[in-house]
């Protein structure tokens, strides 16, 4: 039965879900990159599509901005719809002078300002990491396409415009590469249902550096890292009749 987000049907949702926060960008990508593509929900706008990628079943739909909005949409996805894993794909902005503009950056783990895990009541702080094996594949994926990715720890702010200024170079100093904003709360939700995750990003700015890409080279960089996560998650596929232990 369909969510109060989610008007798509049983079975109308693939096993693997590509994510982009603007559902725009899911209708781009079905389009342009799925065969047979076909609308499975409208709900508040948030575009979602199911259709065939080299002959495997596909859907890709919107999350919207921030960690509340990809809380509620892959927790659904996971929980309601059977989908065994989610591959996110967006925009960062660089904090690491190991990042260039257009650089493919694939998150390892996802450290967060955020208190969305304090709901599982831990006794501690949870690391938000995506699943290994997907995280492994897409990399592999990575260097048979010849395409350069960057992979390491990234943030998941709660808060695009930030008060304090030295928020970003603290953050840097420990390591972190990029900021988004989504993606520990799908890595605790992947975590929680016993699911796959990983997020892919294309860096479009950089806070450090002031540097931002235009239109143009910023569609065309993220494009390539559509083609990545598709061809990583055609190649990882779980059958249609597979399905997670939801706990």
């Amino acid at each position: 039965m369909s969510t109060p987000h989610n008007q798509a049907m049983p079975g109308e949702i693939a096993k693997t879900v590509l994510m982009p926060g603007d559902p725009l960008r899911a209708k781009y990508i079905a389009e342009h990159y799925l065969e047979d593509a076909v609308c499975f929900n409208e709900v508040r706008g948030m575009l979602g599509y199911t259709g065939t990628y080299r002959g495997v079943r596909v859907s890709v739909m919107g999350s919207g901005m921030g960690m509340p909005s990809m809380g509620i949409y892959s927790h659904e996805l996971y929980q309601h719809y059977g989908v065994e894993q989610i591959l996110r794909i967006g925009s960062a902005g660089g904090i690491s002078l190991r990042l260039r503009l257009g650089d493919v950056l694939v998150s390892m783990g996802a450290s967060t300002d955020s208190s969305f895990a304090r709901q599982f009541c831990l006794p501690g702080d949870f690391a938000p990491l995506a699943d290994y094996e997907l995280l492994s594949h897409t990399v592999e994926k990575a260097k048979e396409l010849g395409f350069s990715v960057q992979v390491g720890n990234t943030l998941s702010s709660d808060a695009f415009y930030q008060d304090n200024p030295n928020t970003t170079a603290l953050w840097s100093k420990m390591g972190v590469l990029a900021v988004e904003m989504e993606t520990a709360a799908l890595y605790c939700n992947a975590a929680r249902f016993g699911k796959r995750a990983v997020a892919l990003f294309t860096v479009s700015d950089h806070l450090l550096t002031g540097e931002e890409l235009p239109p143009k080279v910023r569609q065309e960089g993220f494009d390539q890292m559509i083609r990545l996560a598709l061809e990583a998650a055609v190649t990882f596929a779980p059958q249609e009749g597979d399905h997670g232990e939801n706990v």
